[in-house]
């Protein structure tokens, strides 16, 4: 919307998926334009998420995957997703049980009936409409299933695991990119950057109830273990 508004006034964003084809800028290297910003690399840490749930839960084998397939925008951005997922699933030997919803109600639904689908865990793509994480959280007690999430606010509320850029740096990156702009920079010549520091978020408690034993290999890892 910001970039439909204007050409002129500077525009730095925290978290474009894949700027150069969703057309927020002409490169990497050279933006373009009045846009730069930080690339959040979710096709990369998508992968890394499904790995880290795969050590997690080594029995996971049928992964349950509801996913945002409401809108033109939602569905490019989790399209993107889907194919690192796929990938991402046959090179670990684990099958996908996807679900496309388009409005709440369908999620909510979709995710009750998950007991019905044999699954080891469940997941969904980040979504721009549809909160399906927080629909999972609801329901992950009653459902005694491992979840795993793409922010840490999911886990600090009772999640398993999350996998994903440590956002207080991203937004120490962009405020330097303000102020390369403030001090006369101009925003095509700054190069979109690009996350330096991943976190990975462990809550024991659920761990424990759902009867994990967490490796410690997994727990060298993790950024923050809660207990």
């Amino acid at each position: 919307a910001a970039q439909t508004a204007t050409n002129r006034i500077p525009i730095v964003f925290l978290g474009g998926s894949d700027p150069v084809r969703t057309g927020l800028v002409k490169s990497y290297a050279r933006p373009g334009g009045n846009i730069t910003g930080i690339a959040d690399l979710e096709g990369d840490l998508a992968s890394k998420r499904m790995e880290i749930f795969r050590e997690l839960v080594p029995g996971l084998k049928r992964m349950f995957m509801p996913y945002d397939a409401a809108s033109g925008v939602a569905s490019g951005l989790v399209g993107a997703q889907l194919e690192v997922y796929r990938e991402a699933a046959r090179r670990l030997g684990i099958t996908l049980v996807e679900r496309p919803v388009r409005t709440e109600a369908e999620a909510r639904a979709a995710i009750t009936d998950v007991r019905n689908a044999a699954v080891d865990g469940i997941f969904s793509p980040r979504s721009v409409s549809l909160n399906i994480p927080g629909l999972i959280l609801d329901a992950a007690p009653k459902l005694a299933l491992p979840a795993m999430f793409d922010n840490p606010f999911y886990v600090e509320n009772g999640g398993l695991a999350s996998y994903s850029r440590n956002e207080r740096e991203v937004g120490r990156q962009g405020a330097r990119l303000v102020d390369r702009i403030i001090k006369g920079a101009k925003p095509a010549d700054l190069p979109v950057e690009q996350p330096t520091k991943f976190e990975l978020v462990i809550n024991m408690k659920t761990a424990r109830a759902l009867g994990i034993t967490i490796p410690q290999s997994i727990l060298l890892q993790a950024e923050r273990v809660i207990e």
